[in-house]
């Protein structure tokens, strides 16, 4: 599974959508956080790359990069 930055996921422990902030793929660890934000922001939180189900939807929300 490759995820970048700004992709959203579900993970192995709940129906929640999550947004990617980072990805070490040498650790396997990523940084996600909730998706939407809460209005005032979401708590970031590191989590295994086997404990995300699926593959990335890219952007969330975002615009694409050109």
């Amino acid at each position: 599974m490759t995820l970048h930055q700004g992709d959203c996921v579900h993970l192995t422990s709940d129906e929640h959508l999550y947004q990617v902030i980072g990805v070490d793929d040498h650790l396997n660890r990523c940084w996600v956080r909730r998706w939407p934000m809460a209005r005032h922001g979401s708590p970031v939180f590191e989590i295994s790359l086997h404990l995300v189900d699926g593959q990335g939807q890219p952007n969330a929300g975002h615009p694409s990069p050109s």
